[in-house]
């Protein structure tokens, strides 16, 4: 599973085996179990996370108890509530296991001792925070100005590897429809 790593590092981030060595050097190595949390409402979050296999999710839960799903993060993908980390103040979301997972992670003071050693890592990860930002600016004007058919076609577009290993009530909240109406959408596209 580390070779995953490497290979991603290599190939992406563009380090050498010395850089990755020493990334690995201050990571920590975790296997969780499906529904297991690693983040929940009221904590801080205190991790850079990189899944080598399996998938999370960072959600947020109303008052009423309704879930609302912000972001998968499927095997070579980065997670962490950057909000909370950046400032460590507690977090309203949650990060939950939707598959076992296996990962890698890094403390906060490691990763930004990390960025100053290496700088091609530093000028990756605030390339990703620019392309989340963007997404998520995309992703509001989508909701806002999309039909569900339109956003959904663009869900299962943009995520063809996740979207059979999600439960569909979590795509139509991440949607941001009822559960019955992501069904509908879905039968009018089989009947086409």
């Amino acid at each position: 599973m580390m070779n995953n790593f490497s290979n991603y590092a290599k190939e992406y981030i563009h380090l050498n085996d010395e850089e990755i060595s020493l990334m690995l050097s201050v990571a920590t190595e975790k296997k969780v179990r499906r529904k297991d949390m690693l983040l929940q409402a009221g904590e801080i979050c205190r991790h850079k996370i990189f899944i080598l296999g399996g998938m999370l999710r960072l959600f947020r839960t109303r008052e009423d108890g309704s879930e609302h799903n912000m972001y998968f993060a499927p095997e070579h993908h980065w997670m962490t509530e950057p909000e909370s980390l950046g400032n460590g103040t507690p977090t309203l979301y949650d990060i939950e296991a939707l598959e076992d997972t296996h990962m890698l992670l890094w403390a906060k003071r490691d990763f930004v001792s990390l960025s100053v050693a290496i700088p091609k890592l530093k000028i990756y990860s605030e390339n990703i925070i620019a392309r989340n930002l963007a997404m998520t600016r995309e992703r509001v004007f989508n909701t806002m100005s999309a039909t569900v058919e339109e956003r959904y076609e663009d869900f299962v577009r943009s995520y063809p590897d996740i979207f059979n290993r999600i439960p569909l009530h979590m795509v139509a909240s991440y949607l941001g429809v009822s559960l019955k109406t992501l069904t509908r959408v879905r039968h009018a596209q089989v009947k086409r």
